[in-house]
């Protein structure tokens, strides 16, 4: 994440308006899903309203941009590995609210990642990669990814209610629908009165173009990835989707480290590979399920 990080101008300033790349990400991420529409399939009777998504969008809107923001606190490695802790508070509130029992090594999965998660947020971060952030606050940091991680848990069962009622939606009006209410808040957000920070943004934009480029290039990249996410989903399943997804997590730590001057100890990496190693138990876990319900319905 350079634009969190990388000096403009000749005055050395940071792009502070971390919450102006979501609505970027959101109109260009639009686009492309309309485009794709119009190349590869049409919006079908069947498929959800796009009205249905309003309540998606709100926590779609909010959960990323508290993500983005916590990058002004805390280092990339560090947020990625905070944020691949989902599973904590799905557990929890499954077992507190309504008494979902898990099995054993789903517990050890848990406690690998909270462990993980856990002993990486009480290490001292290296000097320079604090000198690379804007504030730094590790505690408001991580707060601010576990809230990410809340309004991401209910985005996600609101698209699977979505998809559930309208089973002929396709992945690209998924993500029409979701940028299109994303834009729509998040113009509200940076440009609904006169002072709003999208007008700041946009002027920093101007004064330094180099600026514009990487957030164009950073859309252009979330776009594409969206695609190949929805893509995977509704062509390989979830499981697919998630090793992918952790194996990228762990590949951006280590690009992060190494390219981005991030740079971590040996204890640290330690904890980044007991949360992996907790995730991709986890994998191992869902793939072996997948592979009993074949023997119970021939039985």
């Amino acid at each position: 994440m350079l634009r969190s990080t990388k000096r403009f101008g000749s005055d050395g300033k940071r792009f502070e308006h971390l919450a102006f790349l979501n609505l970027a990400q959101n109109v260009v991420c639009l686009v492309w899903s309309y485009i794709m529409i119009k190349l590869w399939s049409s919006r079908s009777n069947g498929g959800a309203p796009l009205w249905t998504y309003w309540s998606a969008g709100i926590t779609n809107t909010i959960g990323p941009a508290m993500g983005i923001e916590a990058l002004k606190y805390i280092s990339y490695p560090a947020q990625v590995l905070a944020k691949s802790s989902k599973m904590i508070p799905v557990m929890l509130m499954g077992t507190l609210v309504y008494g979902i029992r898990y099995t054993f090594p789903e517990y050890i999965c848990t406690f690998l990642v909270a462990g993980g998660v856990s002993a990486f947020a009480l290490m001292k971060t290296s000097s320079k990669t604090i000198s690379k952030l804007a504030h730094p606050n590790a505690p408001l940091g991580y707060g601010l990814c576990f809230l990410n991680l809340a309004f991401d848990g209910f985005t996600n069962a609101t698209q699977d209610s979505i998809t559930a009622r309208y089973p002929k939606t396709s992945a690209w009006e998924i993500m029409l629908g979701m940028n299109l209410w994303g834009t729509i808040y998040n113009m509200i957000y940076m440009f609904g009165w006169p002072h709003g920070s999208g007008f700041e943004a946009v002027q920093f934009c101007k004064q330094h173009p180099e600026a514009a480029w990487d957030i164009l290039l950073y859309c252009l990249c979330g776009a594409v990835g969206q695609n190949f996410i929805f893509l995977t989903i509704s062509r390989f399943g979830s499981l697919a989707n998630t090793t992918i997804t952790t194996t990228r997590k762990f590949v951006s730590i280590v690009v992060s480290s190494l390219l981005s001057g991030n740079p971590l100890s040996p204890k640290q990496w330690g904890c980044v590979l007991m949360v992996f190693s907790g995730l991709s138990y986890q994998i191992y876990l869902k793939w072996r399920k997948l592979q009993r319900l074949p023997k119970k319905k021939k039985t």
